[in-house]
């Protein structure tokens, strides 16, 4: 039986009704359930969620806020780019230019295969040099002048102990690491009894005098390990180590991780990248170079970068053994030798053992008046020598730079010296005070990096003057030396290497007369010296001069990051434009990089960075409130979202006692900073006895320590607290 509403139907339609109508049934039930289907979806979505914890969509909700907060806060930083690669292994102490292998394939042999040949070997791969496995910050100075950490320096213990020279003395304080000659008598070598003895073959008292008599400056050839170095630079002098370039065992790379002036040169077949008269004594222990070789050819170029009255000191078991036994000054050498010190008007002082000391002659005359063979006069003064060929004439003579070593005067350079030379007074003068200027706001912005949080180590006391974390500098654009000038004055404990680019203003010799260090040298090729081996460097003006050269700027940022030590510092100061670009690079690099303006109207911009270690870095810090914190640098060789979102999201909210808190974090460019809550990593036993162990640090997900600097630690801390 059929029911009501169904008759009524029937009824309205008929026995068979429309098939439109039909149609329009359909499509209202098809559009009622497309209604309704929501809602019921919904209920049956909530009836399941009430089942499920509810912390699990909370979390997928929260993740996805994080990702695209995470997303924004790296768009507003640097444009993403892709970092470049670490190189290989077998680069860990690679030196460009020196290529054995290739300069013996190329044609180069007796000797000249170990001289610098950058048109041979132009290999220059985009990647960054890393630090050996075992390398470890350098200690601060003056205790890193006695004591390294092997692992830094690409030396054996077999070279160690076969190393029997007097200079190259030295013993194995521990597996790990090195010491030298020291003031406390740890060890017994004979530097200062040599150095003593030096200073009475040229007439002296006792060492102490070296500066009374005119030296200042000193090259060292074939250095050894730099112990005759260190110890004139306690007698307030300047020396420079010079050695070829050796594979292992190397002696530049063993002075400068001593934080002693050294640079990888021979003069084989070329002049050294020296102006004439640039040095007051030349100085040779065992430095393997047979002088009256060739013509005399290196001893002609010893007599071009000596200074007029300046000493050459020779120290050769194999010269005593030609020689006759000298027991006064009328005594000789081997003949040729003698005739040849004699032809470039050397004057022979003293011998005692295996030592010999000459004097260079102050009269310019002497080479015109000489009977004996005398060697012609150069006709063109070496403006620039930066690697030019050998030659066999007299230099120096007509330059109004000869003045006598005794007659000089020890402080700076007079207004006459100066316009003698070609320089502004005035000009001069206002460098001289940039310089101090500069210096102070260096120093002031670096100190809380350098002086607070940056060479404290965890359960180290506060370290005491002069810290220096800062020793060896390299001033890639050195003007008149106003920086190294202006380092003395303030008596801070370090070295500066003045670079004169080649095409700019030859000021080099002005700086050598300031009884400072400088050498010529073209940046668009590499730098002659070792990987990590600066502290910090320095730029002025640099990057345009590069532009007016048609150098590549990435090249330069390579070789700036190759001779950097980790945890090392830049300083770059130019225009705008050109330090926004090599910003950009820095990123590239690793390097943690800021801006500064200068406030002072210009378009000139400073760009200050940090080269970091390439691994996680974490590092203590006391902030202002004394609150202790670890700050942690997330490996900007990985894209760190998952590391950076999992403990952004959910560290963050993990209250708990036994939970390290995250106070904050900070994302600039490619660069992922965290802010942790401080913790003692304590055993078992300390806690349940109630003992205080030195504070190691620990996070929840990195517990490495002393691995590398955080250079925003301090502006990241004041966002945060």
């Amino acid at each position: 039986m059929r029911s009501s509403w169904f008759n009524k139907l029937h009824l309205f339609f008929g026995p068979r009704p429309p098939l439109n109508w039909l149609l329009l049934c359909v499509v209202s039930v098809l559009v009622v359930i497309a209604l309704l289907g929501p809602s019921s979806s919904s209920v049956y979505d909530s009836i399941n969620a009430s089942v499920s914890p509810g912390i699990y969509t909370n979390y997928r909700r929260l993740k996805e806020q994080a990702v695209s907060d995470y997303l924004e806060l790296r768009n507003l930083g640097a444009n993403r780019v892709k970092d470049f690669d670490l190189c290989g292994k077998e680069r860990e102490s690679y030196v460009p230019c020196y290529n054995v292998s290739a300069n013996l394939l190329a044609g180069f042999k007796d000797g000249e295969e170990f001289d610098r040949h950058c048109e041979v070997s132009q290999d220059r791969q985009h990647c960054l040099v890393r630090p050996p496995k075992d390398y470890k910050i350098p200690l601060t100075w003056p205790i890193g002048r006695d004591v390294i950490w092997s692992g830094n320096v690409k030396l054996s213990k077999d070279q160690f102990l076969s190393s029997g020279s007097m200079t190259k003395r030295l013993m194995l304080l521990e597996e790990n690491q090195i010491s030298f000659h020291s003031d406390d008598g740890m060890i017994i070598d004979d530097v200062k009894d040599y150095s003593h003895q030096i200073a009475e073959m040229i007439g002296l008292g006792s060492d102490a005098e070296f500066l009374k008599a005119g030296v200042r400056t000193v090259l060292d050839i074939g250095c050894g390990f730099g112990s005759f170095g260190a110890h004139l630079l306690s007698l307030k002098l300047m020396p420079v180590c010079m050695a070829s370039y050796e594979s292992t065992g190397s002696q530049v790379q063993v002075a400068l991780e001593r934080g002693l002036p050294a640079i990888i040169g021979n003069f084989i077949s070329r002049q050294l990248p020296f102006p004439s008269l640039s040095y007051d004594m030349v100085h040779c222990a065992q430095c393997g170079i047979i002088w009256d070789d060739k013509d005399g050819i290196f001893l002609i170029e010893v007599d071009r970068v000596l200074k007029p009255g300046g000493y050459f000191v020779l120290t050769s078991p194999r010269s005593r053994k030609e020689g006759n036994s000298m027991g006064s000054k009328q005594g000789s050498m081997s003949t040729p030798f003698e005739e040849f010190t004699q032809k470039i008007c050397w004057n022979f002082l003293a011998q005692q053992e295996d030592t010999f000391v000459w004097q260079k002659t102050a009269d310019a005359h002497c080479y015109i008046s000489s009977k004996q063979n005398t060697l012609p006069l150069c006709q063109k003064e070496d403006v620039q020598s930066y690697y030019q060929p050998h030659v066999h004439c007299i230099s120096g003579t007509t330059s109004k730079r000869w003045i006598p070593i005794q007659d000089r005067s020890s402080g700076s350079l007079g207004s006459a010296e100066l316009e003698d030379r070609g320089v502004d007074p005035e000009d001069f003068f206002e460098d001289l005070e940039f310089w101090r200027s500069a210096l102070r706001n260096y120093w002031s912005l670096l100190s809380p990096l350098i002086f607070s949080d940056h060479p404290k180590r965890p359960g180290d006391e506060d370290p005491l003057p002069p810290y220096n974390m800062i020793r060896n500098v390299m001033d890639l654009n050195a003007h008149y030396g106003g920086l190294s000038a202006a380092f003395v004055e303030a008596s801070k404990s370090v070295w500066v290497m003045n670079v004169v680019p080649l095409g700019a203003r030859n000021t080099l010799p002005v700086i050598l007369d300031r009884g400072f260090l400088g050498v010529l040298h073209d940046w668009c090729k590499p730098f002659p010296t070792y990987p990590r081996t600066y502290d910090m460097l320095h730029a002025k003006g640099i990057l345009s001069h590069l532009a007016s050269e048609g150098c590549s700027m990435i090249n330069l940022l390579f070789e700036m990051d190759r001779i950097l030590r980790p945890e090392g510092w830049i300083i770059i100061s130019d225009k705008v434009g050109l330090i926004e670009k090599a910003r950009a690079l820095a990123t590239q690099l690793r390097w943690e990089a800021r801006v500064i303006d200068l406030q002072n109207g210009s378009d000139q911009r400073l760009l200050l960075c940090q080269k970091p270690f390439t691994s996680n870095q974490v590092r203590y810090y006391r902030r202002q409130n004394g609150r202790a914190t670890a700050i942690k640098k997330l490996d900007a060789r990985k894209q760190p979202n998952d590391e950076f979102l999992s403990q952004v999201s959910m560290v963050s909210r993990l209250k708990h006692e036994n939970f390290v808190e995250l106070l904050g974090y900070c994302v600039d460019g490619n660069q992922c900073v965290l802010a942790y809550e401080y913790a003692s990593n304590e055993s078992l036993h300390d806690i349940l006895h109630d003992k205080t162990l030195p504070l190691i640090l620990n996070t929840a997900s990195d517990a490495t320590v002393e691995t590398g600097g955080v250079s925003r630690s301090r502006a990241i801390l004041e966002r945060i607290g």
